[in-house]
């Protein structure tokens, strides 16, 4: 089904377009009071799992930062650590899958980041609470603050200090044993998740952030976090939107985390992957509102990544070897595009956008150039960019000159009321968005 499996695996329930887990798992593995979730453990053997391997697919994508899920809401944690046995180094691959991919990823030049989702876990195994305690989820031999399920607990209630003091742990532990240039947060931090008042866990959130950041001063390196909804202030760390984005451009950095997969974020038997150009357009997007992509792929539990993931990776390192100039290091401009698709700009918006045509144009900025990005090619021929029109309040200064990155064809274009017209080269310089490189005279005007 999903990710989501040790959380409905207890629960004969049907869920709309995934099925009935707890039938699924009596079928296949026999009844959750027999073989809980712990059992799956000694499954996960990651046999085939080379870091190597995966930095060097992730650096052919064009990624400049990556890393693992440190530890997901089933409470199992993928690093090497003192703190708890319920760990790949001490169970199931037996190794220190968190190291080993920060050694492999940094020796080749990206940024390491780590994602945590284990604040949810608090609530994540609610569901398989009974009377008569028959799963393992509330067998003391299993559950605890360290624990692989959280301590047991009365449904509803709000985390002790001592689970949080537990939640807090294990990320001093990850920033201490492979310093972390990002640590993400999968939600789980708000007064909604923890069911109780701010002043009862704010003081957590405060202790490992001004612990990270003081650490960063310490190894003399910028670090930042991410949050989603309202888990941490504004200004404090990067917001984030999941499988959604912005619909328009922000005065502050903020970050999309989305999926290779439409229906999953793990790998599963029948996934419905994205297409490279669906993949490219979205980034473009992204950046062009100030924006950027953290993208997911899910590996099989023998550790390789799938080929149509791993052709989607390579797909969008593609593009970005002839359009990475619009891309990396570049800022967003005054507008962040024109034409009909828009984004709702909120969380899970991912079904309901239309597909991008050649009047979707976004814009990037670096220097005194403008990167104007067509996420199609136009049939006629030619393209025309309404918002640089000779009588535009956003490019007074005029136009030195327009090429077309990855094409050395010499482009004919003009420019009046209508827009600027650019008639296109014969030949494609790539499969997807096309960036067309826009030289302006004089300074270039950052506000309308």
């Amino acid at each position: 089904g999903n990710e989501w499996y040790p959380h409905w695996m207890y629960e004969d329930k049907e869920h709309p377009r995934r099925g009935n887990y707890y039938r699924y798992h009596k079928e296949h593995f026999g009844d959750p009071a027999e073989f809980g979730y712990k059992d799956f453990i000694p499954m996960f053997k990651a046999e085939k799992f080379d870091p190597d391997r995966w930095a060097e697919l992730f650096e052919k994508a064009g990624a400049k930062f990556a890393g693992p899920v440190a530890e997901h809401h089933d409470g199992f944690a993928m690093w090497d650590s003192a703190l708890t046995k319920w760990d790949a180094a001490d169970m199931g691959p037996k190794r220190d899958i968190v190291g080993e991919l920060a050694k492999a990823i940094r020796k080749r030049g990206m940024k390491f980041m780590t994602s945590f989702h284990h604040a949810r876990k608090w609530w994540y195994y609610e569901y398989s609470y009974t009377p008569d305690r028959k799963y393992d989820t509330e067998d003391a031999r299993y559950a605890g603050p360290y624990g692989l399920y959280p301590p047991v607990h009365k449904k509803g209630a709000a985390p002790t200090g001592e689970y949080m003091e537990a939640w807090k742990a294990k990320l001093l532990e990850v920033i201490d044993k492979y310093q972390p240039d990002l640590i993400w947060f999968d939600g789980g931090l708000r007064e909604k998740f923890f069911r109780s008042s701010i002043d009862e866990f704010q003081q957590y959130k405060k202790e490992f952030m001004a612990y990270y950041y003081n650490k960063a001063e310490e190894w003399a390196k910028e670090v930042a976090v991410t949050y989603k909804h309202e888990d941490f202030p504004r200004g404090t760390a990067i917001l984030d939107i999941e499988r959604g984005r912005m619909g328009k451009l922000t005065e502050y950095r903020w970050l999309t985390d989305t999926s290779v997969d439409k229906r999953s974020w793990c790998y599963i038997k029948n996934p419905e992957y994205k297409s490279v150009n669906t993949l490219v357009d979205v980034l473009v997007d992204i950046v062009s509102k100030n924006g950027n992509l953290l993208l997911n792929v899910g590996p099989r539990p023998d550790g390789v990544i799938p080929e149509p993931a791993r052709e989607r990776l390579l797909g969008i390192g593609e593009w970005l070897k002839v359009n990475g100039e619009a891309i990396y290091g570049t800022r967003c401009w005054i507008i962040y595009g024109e034409g009909p698709a828009k984004t709702e700009g909120e969380i899970f918006k991912e079904r309901q956008e239309r597909a991008y045509t050649a009047e979707d144009i976004r814009f990037t900025r670096k220097g005194n150039v403008l990167y104007a990005i067509a996420l199609d090619w136009p049939e006629e021929g030619e393209l025309t960019i309404k918002s640089l029109s000779a009588n535009s309040e956003l490019c007074p200064q005029g136009i030195a000159s327009v090429s077309m990155l990855g094409s050395s064809a010499k482009l004919e274009w003009s420019r009046d009321e209508q827009g600027l017209t650019i008639k296109l080269p014969e030949a494609r310089p790539c499969k997807y968005a096309f960036v067309f490189k826009i030289n302006l005279k004089g300074q270039m005007i950052l506000s309308p």
